[in-house]
């Protein structure tokens, strides 16, 4: 069984390929030929939190299991097994693993979605998260200008410079005018107004994996002509941008949605982050680290 650290899978794991390897996870999950078990959480008294998910991609099983607690930060490990015989064949830390491969997914999307000649990007956050989903749509569009906001103005101008993009003084300015617009915050309210939005904008929303928080304020979602989510299922547990707004008939699977921008509708993503997604990026991090002789061996009987 091998050991990877997060160092390891940061070398080996580049966004482009993490981009395909999602894209090829949900073309078998349109086949029936892969799954995703939706996220399960154990809450403490303590206000420590223990997080599942899991998913089935080719010759590979795996779960992601992390702890988080609000004052103590979070411990993310992805758990890699064989599908033919079930043996185990990987523990990685998993931090940066969920890192890119919520970035690739957004890719994925804003690459369905979005105006092929997509020049703009607007964000809203300045975390962890944001940084890969930046790098994503980057790969997938020609864009030439970021603005980026948060709320924390030496932050964001740190956040701006290391990314190459201007620091917004609102997050209006931040995302008036953008071909594509990022959400990845950790906001219970919504970040954005809908009359800030225009026809053939598409929106990638991130930060929400919680019922009770949201990015987007309902009026955005009934405006919305497509709304796509990595998962309907896990969506109705977990995606707080689309449970308030109440309005679930313009949801569909991502794994459904054909290539096209909609110029006159404005379109999102709405990603609360699939065990098969972890799974997709996982294997192909284990044979990589395989072929270059990376990791630890760990002793299993």
């Amino acid at each position: 069984m091998l050991y990877l650290t997060e160092a390891d899978v940061r070398s080996l794991l580049p966004m482009r390929e993490a981009i395909h390897l999602v894209r090829e996870g949900f073309k078998e999950f349109a086949a029936g030929r892969a799954q995703n078990q939706p996220r399960r959480r154990l809450i403490l008294p303590e206000g420590s939190v223990l997080h599942s998910m899991a998913g089935s991609f080719g010759a590979y099983f795996g779960t992601k299991i992390y702890s988080t607690h609000r004052q103590h930060g979070a411990h993310f490990f992805f758990l890699l097994f064989d599908a033919p015989t079930a043996a185990p064949l990987a523990m990685m830390e998993a931090n940066y693993l969920g890192q890119i491969r919520t970035g690739a997914a957004s890719g994925y999307a804003t690459d369905l979605l979005a105006a092929p000649e997509a020049s703009i990007l607007g964000v809203i956050g300045t975390g962890f998260q944001a940084e890969s989903q930046i790098e994503a749509v980057r790969a997938v569009r020609p864009i030439h200008e970021v603005r980026v906001w948060g709320r924390d103005a030496a932050r964001r101008q740190r956040f701006a410079e290391k990314i190459n993009a201007a620091a917004a003084i609102t997050a209006e300015e931040a995302v008036r005018g953008a071909h594509v617009i990022i959400t990845a915050t950790n906001a219970r309210d919504p970040v954005l107004a809908s009359d800030w939005i225009a026809p053939g904008t598409h929106i990638n929303a991130v930060g929400s994996n919680v019922a009770n928080r949201r990015e987007l304020p309902a009026d955005l979602i009934a405006r919305a002509g497509l709304i796509a989510a990595d998962s309907v299922e896990q969506a109705h547990i977990e995606a707080g941008d689309l449970i308030v707004a109440g309005d679930w008939s313009r949801v569909v699977e991502l794994r459904d949605i054909p290539r096209g921008h909609q110029p006159d509708r404005i379109t999102i993503f709405k990603s609360v982050g699939l065990g098969l997604e972890d799974v997709a990026c996982g294997g192909w991090v284990y044979e990589k680290a395989l072929q270059q002789g990376l990791g630890h061996r760990m002793t299993y009987s």
